[in-house]
């Protein structure tokens, strides 16, 4: 019995390395009650300060966060982040409530072994394990976001793991979790970006959505057009209404034109122009590139805000 004992013992010591990692995590990892039946999980980041996925704050008040030692409290909505699916939460923290320790997201690997944690009302800590899948350099969400680095997880965020964090094998936390920007992929927004987002959150100032004051739709462009514009995009985005008195008016936009180029970056469609107005975006001068009567000019437009984004962008 002793022999099979120690052949065991290596993965004895594993599995007991994962659960101190989680109960560590886990001393810093609330449970979030900020929608209709199903909850989600939220890091305390700083003292007093809890970060959780915005997609799962469907209320700005009456939000309570239930804490490690059983304990809730009522929650103040102090901002979000849309682009990057975060929303920041102030707590009056009781005395001893552990701030998460922090690793080093830049070191991640495809291959590296992490784990999920969140937290439930009902059930406590709870935890998934699996591997990065990829890791790489910065990008920017579909709706805009800057995000900087690619964490994708080979591990299934349950119901309720949105908000709470990634850790490695000796519970420090990596990032935080969210479902809700790929349909592809379980992602984890990177320390050094969520850090970022709450010193801007902070302040209380919620951040509004960049725009340009225009409507669009994608258009083709033709053999005998890209010829005679002398450019190889195939496709772009066509301004179909401009709104008076808007960043794009002000940066002498007009109807018909096409615009192929945004700060260096290629667009092809509509998609690529909102990928692109993120809310740091928000005062920025943007250099476009556009064909217009069969030419390509290069107009300059600051990018503006407004508080909540309709269908044009």
């Amino acid at each position: 019995m002793s022999s099979t004992l120690d052949q065991q013992s290596p993965l004895v010591a594993l599995s007991n390395d994962f659960a101190d990692a989680v109960e560590r995590a886990g001393a810093a990892t609330v449970a979030v009650d900020a929608r209709h039946r199903l909850g989600s999980s939220g890091i305390h980041w700083r003292s007093g300060l809890i970060v959780t996925a915005d997609h799962a704050v469907r209320r700005d008040d009456d939000i309570s966060v239930a804490l490690p030692d059983g304990s809730t409290r009522d929650a103040t909505l102090l901002g979000r982040d849309p682009d990057t699916d975060i929303a920041l939460l102030r707590i009056d923290a009781p005395a001893g409530f552990a701030v998460a320790q922090f690793g080093d997201a830049n070191s991640l690997k495809a291959g590296n072994v992490v784990l999920a944690v969140a937290r439930d009302d009902d059930d406590g800590v709870r935890a998934a394990s699996g591997v990065i899948s990829s890791a790489s350099g910065a990008w920017r969400t579909w709706r805009g976001g800057n995000v900087d680095r690619f964490i994708s997880l080979d591990l299934s965020l349950y119901a309720g793991f949105s908000g709470g964090p990634l850790v490695d094998v000796g519970g420090r936390v990596l990032g935080m979790n969210t479902s809700a920007l790929s349909r592809r992929f379980d992602l984890t927004i990177p320390n050094a970006t969520v850090d970022r987002v709450v010193d801007q959150l902070s302040t209380g100032r919620r951040r509004g959505r960049a725009y340009l004051g225009v409507g669009m739709q994608p258009v083709g462009l033709s053999e005998s057009l890209r010829a005679g514009a002398g450019i190889d995009a195939r496709s772009g985005a066509m301004v179909v209404a401009v709104e008076p008195g808007g960043p794009a008016e002000q940066g002498g936009l007009f109807l018909g034109d096409i615009i192929i180029g945004f700060d260096g970056a290629q667009i092809g469609d509509t998609d690529d122009i909102l990928a692109q107005l993120g809310s740091d975006r928000v005062g920025a001068q943007v250099k476009l590139r556009v064909v217009r009567g069969g030419k390509v000019v290069e107009p300059q437009i600051v990018v503006g805000e407004r508080s909540n984004a309709e269908d044009e962008e």
